[in-house]
């Protein structure tokens, strides 16, 4: 095996854009939502098809992959083809207890035309129950009543009078009432004249009056009592005659509701609740004896409150979410502050989103919903129990004390589409068992997406459609191409695409800045190359410090000359979206010791778990491979020099032992050379991420010191495939003044950045790397160890160490 150096055209696989014809072609034409993801897809289908209560939808998925769009799309392709009916909502007083408003189910439409009818029904009302009570036979009826209990009453009281006669005493009216005294000759007898009679008949005129009295008394009480009889007549007088100008006009409206029975209950409440109440229909008198008409308000309670028009949306509704709070989710119940105190009735009661949705669609963001207190709590139950039931968190809570309602649930038919990322889902599924029994079917999307040619038309067409769809200038087939190339760098493969489409449409949107500001009739690819550098000088301000310290010798970077123990390793990081690639000095040191391999970064907490785990898997191959038959005798630390942050990742563990590798076998490493891939236990050289950024943050440091013909970077084999370059990189390796080396195993790296042999380790010898690695660990193993006798000279025995002077010579 030897290290492979590869050819320009090795270093990018760019898009043809003559393949894109058809794109701009069919650009009028509709694109596809979104590009690709047919697993994922082919889920979301499935769960909107699913017909059992329990198959909610998560959507999972990077941010920018379409995720909502895809579910969406499913969505309204579905509700297309799906002519299921709808109902409409509506909450109406409960006469029997207010606090409780009844919910009633229509057909589509018929929601609102009972809430007309209603609002017309109070009007005719107003209208014929005063006219019926300013009828004349109203008033014959109701003279005829009183002058039979005038006379009832009169009569009762004339016995009274003639009783009182007869026993010769005469009733006499006080401002307190009546009273009896006795009479002579029809006048009252004086105290004078009464005194003057005998005893007898004075106390047989006291002995009348008492028991006159007493017929008067109840005389009175039997007077009370026809009152009443006499309010129960008119009062049967006025339900007979409000009845009669009810009863057709309820009678006419229940026939048109003869469908729904609970319609034609509540009519049949409310032609009661009139009958009882038909003074709020009439005219009202004040002191002065003046007639006015009702206050606003007292005929409310005969209103229809809408809370869902399902003829506003025929088809099943897809509803978003944007603000998942209890109240806009279940609905609420306003109040009216009213003499300093909240009032409410059933008129404020407001539905939320699961009303608009219910026998539809609600679209919900899992980030938002679990953001808003006891929102995820309230949406589990409603959908538990298949109901919306609007309720107070004040009340639930006990934080106030206002006039409440308990509004009839509202039984709940939706499928609810979570869109969020992998980590939501996952948290959710591992934090609430329930979630699980609502939410049986997840759609994960892919971060990218295979490269093909109908992929990359697709994309194409779609990135198009949307620039028309913004009245945009339009894209040539170069600046797509362009984009769909930034698209495979995103993925980091060249046999993919990124899924983010958002990202590139961003791209495609500042593309067509620039080209407005170049005063250009469409996109080119110029202007698509423009626009990504600017994104990325935006984001470079400390990528343009760090190459500065670089320039300036701060950050010792070497580009020439050899070094023992010394790597040229490549690193990358992220700034916002934008990531970029920076050499980083790796040393390594060894001496004789008990078989160490110190970490500086992880003693000194500055290096991660998979960087750790990257320096025991070489120091694994160290040990197997040079010393399994001997102790492995030896010290060693590696050090990223001139890092003060975390390290992480295993993408060094080849730097690292070739530095390694170095320093024991005394040989130099050519520092006009990076390195980056990680190993395994058998020194084969594995891929890793970022190899282009990596590339290209060497380059542009060996760039700016001048470019020689030597400078380049070593890379995994596996991460050819992976190859998007600049065309700045590309065309200096066309011009030999770069040169880009794939290996596939640690020796490979060692023959190639040494300039000398990388041999058999096996066969310890002078003139390769892994021989002089084997030799200089014997002898560390010889006199960590042994100890050889020599011949005695005097008594003591004199002893000398075993040790080896790197020739084979030893002693």
């Amino acid at each position: 095996m030897t290290a492979r150096l590869l050819t320009a055209a090795e270093l990018a696989t760019r898009c043809d854009p003559a393949r894109l014809e058809p794109a701009l072609a069919e650009a009028a034409q509709a694109a596809r939502t979104i590009v690709g993801q047919e697993r994922a897809r082919a889920a979301v289908e499935f769960g909107i098809a699913a017909a059992h209560p329990s198959f909610h939808l998560f959507v999972m998925g990077p941010p920018g992959s379409g995720r909502r769009s895809l579910a969406r799309h499913v969505i309204e392709a579905r509700v297309a083809s799906d002519g299921a009916a709808r109902s409409d909502w509506v909450y109406v007083n409960n006469f029997a207890h207010p606090h409780q408003p009844v919910a009633l189910q229509l057909p589509a439409g018929r929601g609102t035309q009972l809430r007309d009818d209603m609002r017309a029904l109070v009007r005719d009302l107003r209208t014929l129950i005063p006219a019926v009570f300013d009828s004349e036979e109203y008033a014959t009826q109701v003279e005829r009543i009183n002058d039979e209990f005038k006379q009832r009453a009169e009569q009762a009281l004339a016995e009274v009078v003639d009783e009182a006669q007869r026993r010769g005493l005469a009733m006499i009216r006080t401002p307190v009432g009546f009273t009896f005294a006795p009479q002579k000759d029809g006048e009252v007898m004086s105290t004078e004249a009464f005194e003057a009679l005998p005893e007898a008949r004075r106390e047989e005129l006291k002995k009348s009056i008492g028991e006159v009295q007493d017929q008067l008394l109840r005389v009175l009480r039997s007077h009370m009592r026809m009152r009443k009889e006499h309010a129960d007549r008119v009062r049967a007088l006025d339900r007979s005659m409000t009845l009669l100008a009810v009863e057709h006009a309820v009678d006419e409206l229940k026939a048109r509701y003869a469908d729904l029975p609970k319609v034609c209950s509540y009519l049949d409440a409310v032609r009661a609740d009139v009958i009882d109440n038909a003074g709020d229909f009439r005219g009202r008198e004040d002191e002065d004896g003046e007639s006015h008409a009702e206050k606003p308000g007292e005929l409310a309670r005969y209103e229809v409150n809408v809370v869902l028009d399902a003829a506003a949306s025929p088809q099943a509704p897809i509803v978003e979410a944007d603000l998942p709070s209890v109240p806009n989710l279940v609905g609420r119940v306003d109040h009216i502050a009213r003499f300093g105190a909240l009032l409410t009735d059933f008129r404020l009661i407001k539905g939320g989103a699961l009303h608009r949705a219910n026998g539809g669609y609600l679209l919900v963001d899992a980030v938002k919903l679990l953001q808003q207190p006891f929102a995820w709590q309230s949406l589990k139950r409603a959908l538990l129990k298949r109901e919306i039931r609007i309720e107070s968190l004040g009340e639930m809570f006990s934080v106030i004390s206002t006039v409440q309602l308990e509004p009839e649930p509202i039984p709940l038919a939706v499928k609810v589409v979570f869109v969020g990322e992998r980590w939501v889902c996952h948290l959710l599924q591992a934090a609430d068992p329930e979630f699980d029994e609502l939410f049986r079917v997840v759609a994960d999307l892919d971060d990218d997406m295979p490269r093909a040619e109908g992929t990359e038309l697709e994309l194409a067409r779609l990135l198009a459609e949307q620039l028309r769809a913004q009245q945009g200038l339009p894209a040539s087939t170069a600046a797509l191409a362009r984009l769909i190339d930034h698209g495979v760098r995103l993925a980091g493969d060249t046999k993919r695409i990124t899924a983010q489409v958002r990202q590139l449409l961003d791209v495609m949107v500042e593309a067509e800045h620039v080209a407005r500001s170049r005063r250009r009739a469409r996109v080119e690819a110029d202007d698509v190359a423009a626009a990504l550098a600017a994104r990325r000088e935006r984001a470079a301000r400390v990528d343009a410090r760090l190459r500065d310290a670089v320039q300036r010798d701060i950050l010792l970077i070497a580009t020439a000359g050899e070094r023992v123990g010394q790597v040229n390793g490549l690193s990358v990081y992220e700034v916002g979206h934008e990531v970029f690639g920076m050499p980083t000095r790796i040393s390594a040191t060894s001496r004789l010791g008990d078989g160490e391999v110190i970490d500086v970064q992880r003693e000194t907490h500055l290096g991660g778990p998979v960087h750790a785990k990257g320096v025991l898997i070489l120091s694994s191959f160290l040990a197997s491979r040079y010393t399994r038959l001997q102790p492995h005798s030896i010290v060693a630390s590696l050090v990223f020099e001139q890092t003060y942050g975390l390290v992480e990742g295993d993408s060094a563990s080849l730097a690292e032992l070739v530095a390694l590798l170095s320093s024991i076998a005394d040989v130099p490493v050519r520092q006009c050379l990076a390195v980056t891939g990680s190993v395994n236990q058998f020194g084969d050289v594995q891929a890793i991420g970022g190899v282009n950024e990596k590339i290209e943050g060497f380059f542009d440091v060996c760039a700016a010191r001048g470019l020689d013909g030597t400078h380049g970077v070593v890379i995994p084999q596996a991460n050819v495939s992976h190859l998007m370059l600049r065309d700045d990189v590309i065309a200096a390796v066309a011009a030999g003044r770069f040169a880009i080396h794939a290996v596939a195993h640690v020796d490979d790296a060692l023959a190639l950045m040494t300039g000398m042999p990388a041999g058999d380790p096996a066969q310890p010898s002078a003139d390769t790397v892994n021989g002089r690695i084997a030799r200089r660990l014997r002898d560390y193993a010889r006199i960590r160890t042994g100890q050889a006798r020599v011949r005695k000279r005097g008594a003591p025995m004199e002893v000398r160490q075993i040790v080896g002077d790197g020739n084979g010579d030893d002693e």
